[in-house]
């Protein structure tokens, strides 16, 4: 394929030769931005920096995009280093260590379920509603069989992580450090990579596709957001699992979390005998060219469910 003069032909991004490009571009969902960034850059045989691209707010903005030279990463860190053999070894440790004894003794869950995973023996998508950062892995991590607890990489808010590795600069400097230490210390003992919602999307699903060719599992949770509303009730999914299922193209195990909400509610952190349950769905599989949305919807009637 022959090169493109961008500078040249930028005035051909219109509404004439984009009809579905909007006015505005900040209603846009998720998924329809990350639709038109692939149509963009097949079109103009570019690859478009992610986050760039996710803070332009009009078809100009588009148009001055194609025009500058190619940036080909978004600004988000792919921690690979996580999955070495001596850091896995070492996150084992810790968390048969710490983490174990204190989700038993904490939380001591009653897991129901398991038994849907006996066939299972590859990597699997695990998707599950999310009401705490710090409660949701842990119980999960315990619910699930050896041999995906120990190879699970978890899917976390990209923004979130960015945050904690690039704090601002005018906090005084033992607080920046200890920002960066916590980042360090999460994405280190529970192997979480970052998911944005507004850029780096690409990015993000090749590194679960690595990890899955490792024979990882991955672990999303597609609320997007933890739940700090009145009711326990999920929001809908974001149409994001739906084209990560769609890439990955491996089982997909919903997963629900009872009885977190009411202890959130209460600002405990010891659970009542059998308060908690970790339920674990059939797993399930999608025909290719499914739409994303309809995989999104279902996958949240099957969580509800359970």
């Amino acid at each position: 394929m022959g090169s493109y003069d961008r500078a040249a032909h930028t005035s051909a991004l219109s509404f004439t030769s984009f009809p579905s490009i909007p006015s505005s571009l900040k209603d846009l969902s998720s998924l329809d931005r990350v639709e038109l960034l692939s149509t963009l850059e097949q079109r103009y045989n570019v690859e478009l920096n992610e986050t760039q691209f996710a803070n332009a707010e009009t078809a100009a903005d588009l148009a001055q995009l194609l025009a500058q030279p190619t940036a080909h990463r978004s600004d988000y860190v792919y921690p690979r280093w996580t999955q070495f053999g001596v850091v896995r070894l070492f996150r084992l440790l810790v968390y048969y260590a710490l983490a174990w004894p204190a989700t038993l003794i904490l939380a001591h869950p009653r897991i129901t379920g398991r038994e849907n995973l006996r066939s299972l023996d590859g990597p699997a998508l695990f998707v599950a509603n999310h009401t705490t950062r710090r409660a949701d892995i842990g119980l999960i991590l315990f619910a699930l069989p050896a041999r995906f607890r120990h190879r699970l990489a978890t899917a976390m808010g990209g923004e979130n992580l960015r945050e904690f590795r690039h704090p601002p600069g005018e906090w005084f400097f033992v607080k920046r450090w200890l920002w960066r230490l916590n980042y360090f210390l999460v994405v280190a003992l529970f192997n979480v990579f970052p998911l944005p919602q507004f850029s780096g999307f690409r990015e993000s699903f090749r590194f679960a596709g690595e990890s899955a060719d490792r024979g990882y599992s991955i672990l999303v949770f597609p609320e997007g957001v933890i739940n700090d509303r009145a009711t326990q009730e999920m929001v809908p999914f974001e149409q994001g699992i739906g084209l990560l299922a769609q890439n990955l193209q491996i089982p997909i195990v919903p997963m629900r979390l009872d009885g977190v909400w009411q202890m959130k509610q209460e600002r405990r952190r010891l659970a009542h005998l059998n308060e908690l349950t970790v339920r674990i769905g059939v797993p399930v599989s999608f025909p290719p060219g499914t739409p994303p949305a309809a995989i999104a919807a279902r996958l949240q009637s099957l969580v509800r469910w359970l």
